[in-house]
């Protein structure tokens, strides 16, 4: 909770002026049952109206001017904790973004949504209640066992007993409490997680038709939710009974030493009002105690959990130092990979091995190979989503962990497998590729990509876009992808399985429009098509996370028998022309490729593997 309270820095005024008001108010609230006393000794006793006039005129004063402190103590308590709460999320959204995919996998999408959601609303009714009450409740309490000596000492050191076994009763509770909260926070994670990927895989599982089955899984993590949320419920709500039982057995005390007193002449009846009204002011802050202490630990569970987020960092140290960049980039290659090596965080092998090779600025580089070969991996490296476990890659000549992530990835542009785009407009999905494009360099991405007709037929650039593209196609997601990476002119191109939706025209088109880009860009092409890459300046085999060719198509139809295993099993016409015969090593190769031909024969396309 310590780290977090720095984002309360900018609210230091509210903080302090919202117990300093509620101090207020309860000052005021402690002299409430003296003026009662007043009333009835000498008001009443004396039939005096004069005199009960002007103490019921001093018990409105005094209910004015605390009503007064009381609100003006909840708006500076809520402004800060709102404040605080909206400068906290920011941070962990902020932190989150600057994760590498390897943090941001170990971590979970679902946990990192209900640390960012429900547990920081935790964190603010804690921060919340705290400034209203942790100077207040104290106060009256210790304030009214005071204000009792002052009436009467023997009947006050009912206080003295009462007072700790409160004590004991709250923080008892508490310290049982707060790690059951935690395990409440983790099985809200299991249900958002469940839910997210139901939400997100609808349509698989009713095409299964698991529909009962989720149904079940869900019902079972909900049931455990509900289950420890009602078994610490059950806890803290022994609080307010237990309490009571202590507060009302010191009141009857009370009323038997009282009624003692007042019989030997050493106390007035007004005397003893007071006193049980002070036993009835601590009894009701200690139930507003009580469910202070029930925010403070759900608040710190919470905060313990959104604190272990910002401990997450990426291992690599960025070195903002470019100094020595342009002096290695005269006799460097563009691009190279050097003996690289990933292994995944908990993986238990590499998923490439010994990878190296270079490029030349503005060539063409196709990579392919069968399912789960580590195509996507490879590329993975370029923007540094992933960093190298061995071996190093370098863009003219400097590590790519040395370059800050801002500068490189600027001078990238990638299409993932996934096509994701965002609720809004056309515009504003290509403004992410570019915030500064102009309609003109929008509409010569949209043409490039071969997405031209998709826009002129939604009706331009302020066309709109649902969530997730879900109106559109996959064929006409995977262009309007492209042309956002198209539009920031990036010097490297990564086109990750991107056509797979696309028909054997458009690929082809799309290929042609792209071929216009050598000289300007570094493009990389990833796919299960040998058609979409057989024309391209490099191509590189991939086998079981192995670089095992490298060269132009004909070099590998006559040297390497991966490839030449995944090009005729796409193309079996060439392999009779050619008389060509399979080698029986190479048959893993053709039965890794033997799904991917059998989607692209229907004009689709799998993935590459990780």
């Amino acid at each position: 909770m310590k780290r977090l309270l720095k984002y309360l820095s900018a609210y230091k005024k509210e903080t302090v002026l919202a117990p300093l008001f509620k101090l207020l108010e309860a000052f005021f609230e402690l002299l409430v049952p003296l003026v009662m006393a007043d009333i009835i000794d000498r008001g009443i006793a004396d039939s005096d109206m004069g005199r009960i006039g002007k103490m019921g005129l001093c018990l409105v004063i005094l209910a004015a001017v605390g009503l007064t402190a009381s609100i003006t103590a909840q708006f500076f308590a809520a402004k800060a904790a709102v404040g605080f709460s909206a400068k906290l999320r920011q941070a962990l959204f902020d932190h989150i973004q600057s994760l590498n995919f390897t943090n941001i996998d170990k971590a979970g999408t679902s946990t990192m949504i209900t640390r960012m959601t429900s547990d920081i609303n935790q964190v603010q009714s804690g921060v919340n209640m705290v400034l209203r009450l942790f100077l207040r409740s104290p106060v009256i309490v210790f304030g009214a066992m005071i204000m009792a000596f002052t009436i009467d000492v023997k009947s006050a050191l009912i206080f003295v007993v009462a007072i700790p076994l409160l004590a004991v009763v709250v923080f008892g509770i508490m310290v049982w409490t707060m790690p059951l909260y935690k395990k409440v926070q983790a099985g809200l994670d299991r249900v958002t997680g469940i839910t997210r990927e139901n939400l997100t895989g609808v349509r698989v599982i009713r095409a299964f038709h698991r529909e009962s089955e989720e149904e079940a899984s869900f019902r079972e993590h909900n049931r455990a939710l509900a289950d420890s949320q009602i078994f610490v419920g059950k806890i803290s709500a022994m609080m307010n009974p237990v309490t009571y039982v202590i507060v009302n057995g010191a009141v009857i005390a009370l009323i038997y030493t009282g009624a003692v007193q007042v019989n030997i002449g050493n106390l007035t009846q007004g005397e003893v009002v007071a006193i049980l009204n002070y036993m009835s002011q601590i009894l009701i802050e200690l139930v507003k105690l009580a469910n202070l202490i029930i925010t403070i630990t759900k608040a710190l569970a919470c905060a313990d959990r959104v604190a272990n987020v910002f401990e997450i960092t990426n291992k690599e140290t960025v070195i903002s130092d470019m100094s020595d960049l342009s002096k290695q980039a005269a006799d460097a290659p563009f691009l190279e990979f050097d003996k690289v090596g990933l292994t995944y965080e908990g993986a238990g092998a590499e998923t490439l091995r010994d990878i190296s090779f270079t490029v030349k600025r503005g060539e063409t580089v196709g990579i392919i190979g069968g399912t789960g070969s580590g195509k996507t991996s490879l590329v993975n490296l370029i923007p540094g989503f992933y960093p190298a476990t061995e071996g190093a890659v370098r863009l003219e000549g400097q590590d790519i962990r040395r370059i800050p992530e801002e500068k490189l990835r600027g001078r990238i542009g990638v299409v993932p497998q996934k096509a994701v785009l965002f609720k809004g407009t056309i515009r504003s999905n290509l403004l992410w590729g570019n915030p500064a494009a102009t309609d003109e360099e929008m509409w010569q991405a949209i043409d490039m990509a071969q997405a031209g007709e998709i826009v002129e037929g939604k009706g331009g650039l302020d066309a709109e876009i649902a969530q997730s593209g879900k109106n559109l196609s996959g064929g006409q997601r995977q262009r309007m992808t492209i042309a956002r990476a198209l539009v920031r002119h990036p010097e490297i191109l990564i086109l990750d399985d991107s056509a797979s939706a696309l028909d054997y025209a458009t690929d082809a088109k799309l290929r042609a429009a792209l071929s216009r880009l050598q000289g300007e860009t570094t493009t990389f092409i990833v796919s299960q098509r040998a058609s979409s890459i057989r024309h391209a300046d490099k191509i590189l085999v991939l086998d079981d996370g192995e670089l095992v060719g490298i060269g132009t198509h004909d070099e590998l139809l006559a040297a390497c028998e991966v490839y030449r295993e995944i090009y005729y099993s796409q193309y079996p016409d060439e392999r009779q022309a050619d008389g060509t015969q399979t080698p029986q090593k190479a048959a893993p190769a053709a039965d890794r490729s033997e799904a991917s031909e059998e989607k692209v024969r229907e004009g689709g396309g799998q993935n590459g593997g990780r």
